[in-house]
């Protein structure tokens, strides 16, 4: 399973040109979009509820969250208007890092917004990943694949792949976990909804 990943030929989008070209292949009919999240520590500077995380403020953290809504659910529905079936897998490590719990409860909203959202248990994967982790993929149809860079845990563009074989595979791969992944209500109510607040965030 992303026996092929490592060695792919790819081409580096600096941020603005990766959100460009997202966006153009996404309004294109792609069918469907495909999301594999798998990095645990990300930073998400601008967003008010993460900044308040970051400070250490949990309950005010979780109340922003609700500043979204109306963007998740403008975003449902250009893909219900554009025919783009969105899908999200989401790995989870134990302990819980403080980041995706904060996450999760971002993720919450998403899913009431309409995003089908699967958690899974990096435990499970472990035969998968002895030699990397699995990458972190938006994949878009069979047209295009990006692999999303981070500087000190901030987005800062994407490897853009477009061969189709590569696509192919990756995409089969992310099929297979989706479907050992738990659907986000169990998941979410047995490991994230009883813990007590994360540590900050620097």
């Amino acid at each position: 399973m992303f026996d092929s990943f490592p060695q792919g030929i790819s081409t580096r989008l600096d941020r603005p040109r990766y959100h460009e070209e997202y966006y153009r292949i996404l309004r294109s009919g792609i069918g469907h979009l495909n999301k594999l999240e798998r990095g645990q520590h990300f930073k998400e500077r601008g967003f008010s509820s993460w900044e308040a995380f970051a400070a250490g403020r949990w309950d005010e953290a979780l109340s922003l969250i609700e500043e979204r809504r109306e963007a998740y659910v403008r975003q449902a529905e250009e893909a219900e208007r554009l025919g783009v079936l969105q899908r999200r897998l989401r790995v989870v490590e134990f302990p819980v890092t403080p980041y995706v719990q904060w996450e999760l409860h971002v993720l919450r909203l998403r899913v009431e917004t309409g995003d089908r959202i699967r958690l899974l248990d990096a435990r499970t994967i472990t035969h998968i990943e002895k030699q990397c982790h699995i990458p972190e993929v938006v994949i878009l149809g069979d047209v295009a694949m990006f692999e999303v860079q981070y500087d000190d845990g901030i987005a800062a563009g994407a490897n853009h792949y477009t061969a189709p074989e590569l696509i192919a595979e990756t995409s089969a791969g992310f099929d297979e976990l989706y479907a050992q992944g738990e659907e986000y209500a169990s998941f979410f109510d047995r490991e994230i909804s009883l813990l007590p607040p994360p540590a900050a965030t620097p």
